[in-house]
């Protein structure tokens, strides 16, 4: 395994992590989602990240049980938890970015994951109606009490991202570290243009999610549509519209053929394509099933024949490289 330093801070995380979304407390059982974990763990992973809203903290709960029961070093491995959408509640202050929803998610985050502290927590969402001051603030006063050691955001703008760096500076607090955007294959322009410049002036690192897009970039999809995928779930139907359409499944039917050429399968060359990236600290895999982890967390075999020339084919497919615009 290797590992990268979080952005500018001295954390390291390993290149690959392991993510519980729509999968602890939701499509596997307590079992399954313990053996998947210590696969992970023995390969060398040691970043769990997990969400309040995820199986509306049963996924939280589920992570808490099994971190207890493994007895591992609470130093060896760093933990995340997210805060915006609520647990499920629906109440004023249950949801969003203000200080007394902040407070009180970390607390029942604490509690459901049977820690004393989050290595990593973010802002799952920009909050439009309350002002950044607030949650940077917020924030700070956690790291301060001990309870989160870095802070960050999940699907913010670049702008976004700027004005809490600029509050943070004015306040003289500590800004965010680290942001989780969607980044794969074809879903780029975000992580590769929109914070291009972000990563050399405060130095953001990257928690990426979804790098097989939603289990596109594998070759599930390319005959029938099977049967027990997460996009066969009924609050997923807007993911499967968006996402299995006759364009991509092209794209996706070009790419496995050039990952089976190579001697490999394409859900091990599109987690590889992420890793080349210099600009992701760590690449966040999902799995219901142990042979699939397995597989995904041998993605760093392809290092050594990610050069020009395979580049250059795999753009040739996509067709979807990014403008830079120009400074």
């Amino acid at each position: 395994m290797k590992y990268n330093r979080l952005g500018k801070s001295g954390l390291q995380v390993s290149a690959l992590s392991f993510g519980s979304w729509l999968t602890f407390g939701m499509q596997i059982g307590d079992s399954m989602a313990e053996r998947l974990m210590y696969i992970a763990y023995d390969a060398g992973v040691n970043f769990f990240d997990n969400a309040e809203i995820y199986a509306n903290g049963e996924s939280e709960r589920v992570m808490g049980r099994i971190l207890k029961n493994t007895g591992w070093d609470r130093t060896s491995y760093v933990l995340s938890s997210k805060v915006y959408f609520g647990d499920g509640r629906k109440k004023p202050n249950q949801t969003g970015l203000n200080r007394k929803h902040i407070f009180e998610a970390c607390h029942d985050a604490l509690d459901r994951l049977q820690t004393d502290y989050l290595d990593l927590f973010f802002c799952h969402r920009p909050d439009k109606n309350c002002p950044i001051e607030e949650t940077v603030w917020a924030m700070n006063h956690l790291i301060q009490q001990g309870k989160i050691m870095y802070w960050g955001t999940s699907e913010w703008s670049a702008q976004e991202l700027m004005e809490a760096h600029m509050v943070a500076k004015d306040l003289r607090l500590i800004g965010p570290t680290m942001e989780q955007p969607q980044y794969n294959m074809f879903h780029r322009d975000k992580v590769e243009v929109e914070y291009s410049q972000i990563y050399k002036t405060v130095g953001l690192g990257t928690t990426i999610w979804s790098p097989l897009a939603s289990g596109l970039l594998t070759d599930k999809y390319l005959n029938e549509f099977p049967e027990g995928t997460r996009l066969e779930m009924k609050e997923l139907q807007w993911l499967k519209e968006k996402t299995l359409t006759e364009e991509k499944l092209n794209k996706v039917r070009a790419l496995n053929k050039l990952a089976l050429d190579m001697g490999t399968s394409l859900p091990k060359l599109a987690i590889a394509w992420c890793l080349n990236n210099k600009d992701v600290s760590t690449v966040i895999l999902g799995a219901s099933k142990p042979h699939h982890l397995e597989e995904t967390l041998q993605s760093f075999e392809l290092e050594d024949q990610f050069n020009p020339e395979l580049t250059e084919q795999i753009e040739g497919i996509l067709g979807n490289k990014p403008k830079h615009p120009q400074y």
